[in-house]
């Protein structure tokens, strides 16, 4: 109810339907837009800029991390709504086309598609190394050993986990809580990709912001296996029974609580295996698969272009789920 009165008081900043139809088809046209002052990229550069502060003070451990979140969480969710605040003040349309543009900026499921197609494409043109390049954009693992197969697998494995952290999650969080809940989410999301790993330096101090973004994710994540699961009963080569069968057994098998459900589904309903042998540093870390155990290594172009559609059609169903709540409920 508190909520309800707020976006009553400053509706520029609720979810709105339209906003959301008009960012989702420009991303999907023109992907994620590149430049300097990106939201994602000026989030980023202030959490470097604010860890240098903060351990240069001592507070280099949970305590850290903890007054990380809260001044970028106040600094950005505030400062961003004030902007808009501001500028719709100053003129109602100015004001819908900022938020539009954040929305726009926040989504990021054309850009998977388009860089898994540059994946695609250099493989098509039998550019291996292009190929490798490309996948080293969206994985941290060792590309040298990768044949066309291993990168094609690393494309829809990261494709697959991106839709749920990169697209239905801020979707989701963009849907019931409108943009100062979703810039919140993104900057949860970049603490947990720029200091969220289990290393020395960060296993403290990317504690919080690892384990909000496991919070976050957590609804989303599953809802992602269910759409998975859903989507794949419409489309011809996808099995509906693997992904949710695949999606329930396996997601434990890949590293966090969340990220294994879109990929194990995935694996179940375009009816292939994925992950296979993973290098890093020079090292063989993993040889395990996940997918039905009779199911082939996904490898083909043709693997490829049922998995992209599926990314595909699921992302725009969920736009259009968000869109039709947003209007009716």
């Amino acid at each position: 109810m508190v909520g309800e009165v707020a976006f009553e008081l400053v509706p520029v900043l609720a979810p709105n339907a339209y906003a959301l139809m008009v960012a989702v088809a420009i991303d999907l046209a023109l992907g994620d837009p590149v430049y300097g002052a990106h939201p994602v990229r000026l989030i980023g550069r202030s959490l470097t800029w604010l860890e240098h502060v903060l351990r240069r003070c001592g507070l280099d451990g949970y305590g850290g991390g903890i007054v990380l979140f809260l001044i970028l969480a106040t600094g950005w969710g505030g400062g961003l709504s004030a902007v808009v605040l501001g500028i719709h003040s100053a003129g109602v349309w100015a004001g819908w086309i900022v938020h539009g543009f954040l929305l726009y900026s926040f989504l990021a499921l054309g850009d998977l598609l388009h860089h898994g197609w540059r994946i695609e494409t250099a493989l098509r043109r039998h550019d291996l190394e292009g190929a490798r390049a490309a996948v080293s954009q969206l994985v941290g693992r060792d590309t040298a050993p990768m044949d066309a197969a291993a990168c094609r697998r690393a494309a829809v494995e990261s494709l697959s986990e991106n839709l749920a952290d990169g697209f239905t999650s801020p979707l989701f969080w963009y849907t019931l809580t409108g943009l100062p809940g979703l810039v919140l989410f993104k900057v949860i999301s970049t603490m947990d990709s720029m200091v969220g790993y289990r290393s020395e330096r960060y296993m403290r101090f990317g504690w919080c912001g690892a384990r909000l973004d496991d919070l976050l994710n957590f609804l989303p994540a599953r809802l992602t296996w269910l759409l998975l699961t859903l989507v794949a009963a419409a489309l011809p080569s996808c099995s509906a029974r693997k992904a949710f069968r695949i999606g329930l057994q396996q997601h434990a098998m890949l590293p966090g609580p969340n990220s294994g459900w879109s990929e194990a589904a995935m694996a179940g309903a375009i009816e292939r295996r994925l992950v296979g042998p993973i290098w890093t540093a020079g090292r063989l870390v993993t040889e395990q698969w996940i997918g039905d155990p009779a199911d082939p290594p996904m490898q083909s172009e043709a693997d490829y272009q049922v998995a992209s559609r599926l990314i595909g059609v699921a992302g725009v169903s969920a736009a259009m789920v968000s869109c039709m709540a947003l209007l009716w409920l």
